[in-house]
């Protein structure tokens, strides 16, 4: 079943602010809360796939990537984007069920749900060649990140009770307002250090270097953005973890280009070869296959290898590698090949003229334009 749009998803359209898409998500998620809908599955569904389409477009990086490549450049293995937990939602997200109304309205459930602040995602960029493209492929990494340190252990802050937030009591002319704020001894996490070996400072993180399998989908795309969940640093406090954000790099094959899920090749044949017909060897993605090139064949002629492009990345079969005959004139000639071709220059069949099913220059412009 094809996923909705994450803008229909919210309620929104393309141009709204981040203001608008939080605002529009915190009134969702109340709606379909668990706390609200006990037991109800389609509620618990619209739930989560409310929290998934907000993770997207909260995200400035995330959002960008799902406006160019729309739901592809969301997948990939282990990456984010759909099977998002309770755990994880209310990880990530537990600032949007924070405040007075909604902690009193569900018993306080977003406050006691929160696990320290979200951690800093990572970004690395990753070259592929275009067989790696074509056909998708495995790789082993080395990243960077933080991540809790060995020993470490925390106890919710004294401050804020492990909420992350302190309110205040005014009393007005109206009555008593309740204002609430980030903690500042735990800016915010609910947690506070309660050990730690030595150097490692407040934060209780560590740098680690872990070697991370990616597994690449078969068709991406240069530039095209993939988002590993939980793979990022680890928030203070223990905090869920942010993402590893993987860039996609292209590297440039000598011998074949690619134009969206096609390939395109530049083959060269002499004059001789496109008058009398011939057979080429050419490379393709699968490796070197045999073509035949016909009697009379002009140069600009497109040949069509069905299926040996590149794999849609959302399944839909695959492309075509097209081969572009370019008929390659000599500039030095003996003088033997000059009186050859001197005596076939008055020959008919050697003076060009537009046939019944051939367009001249101009018609074809035309058509072009």
């Amino acid at each position: 079943m094809a996923k909705r749009d994450y803008y229909e998803i919210l309620g929104v359209d393309k141009n709204a602010s981040q203001d608008d898409i939080k605002k529009s998500y915190r009134k969702i998620a109340i709606k379909y809360h668990p706390d609200k809908n006990p037991g109800d599955k389609d509620a618990e569904e619209h739930f989560k796939e409310a929290a998934e389409a907000y993770e997207v477009l909260s995200n400035p990086d995330k959002r960008a990537q799902y406006d160019r490549f729309g739901h592809s450049g969301m997948r990939g293995g282990g990456f984010s984007g759909g099977g998002m937990s309770m755990e994880d939602i209310f990880s990530q997200f537990g600032d949007i069920f924070g405040g007075s109304a909604f902690e009193s309205f569900f018993g306080g459930g977003g406050g006691t749900r929160r696990q320290g602040r979200r951690g800093t995602n990572l970004r690395i960029k990753l070259k592929l060649t275009l067989d790696e493209i074509a056909n998708g492929t495995e790789k082993k990494i080395k990243v960077k990140r933080h991540v809790l340190a060995d020993g470490v252990s925390f106890k919710n802050c004294p401050t804020c009770n492990g909420t992350g937030q302190v309110r205040k009591v005014v009393n007005t002319m109206l009555g008593q307002m309740v204002s609430a704020s980030t903690c500042h001894s735990c800016h915010g996490s609910g947690k506070t250090i309660d050990k730690k070996p030595a150097g490692v400072d407040n934060t209780g993180l560590a740098q680690k270097e872990e070697i991370i399998s990616i597994r690449i989908p078969a068709g991406v795309a240069d530039g095209m953005q993939l988002s590993m969940s939980g793979k990022g640093n680890m928030g203070p406090g223990g905090g869920h973890p942010g993402d590893l954000l993987i860039i996609i790099e292209e590297i440039e094959n000598d011998l074949l280009k690619r134009d969206g899920n096609n390939i395109i090749y530049d083959l060269h044949i002499s004059f001789v070869d496109a008058a009398l017909g011939s057979s080429h060897e050419v490379p393709t993605l699968d490796g070197k296959v045999k073509i035949k090139v016909d009697p009379g064949t002009q140069s600009g002629k497109i040949l069509r290898l069905r299926g040996k492009g590149i794999k849609d990345i959302d399944g839909f079969g695959r492309g075509d590698q097209m081969i572009y005959v370019n008929v390659w004139t000599p500039k030095n000639l003996s003088i033997e090949e000059k009186n050859i071709l001197e005596s076939l220059r008055e020959s008919k069949n050697f003076k060009p003229a537009p046939g019944k099913n051939e367009k001249g220059f101009f018609e074809r412009m035309k058509e072009f334009f």
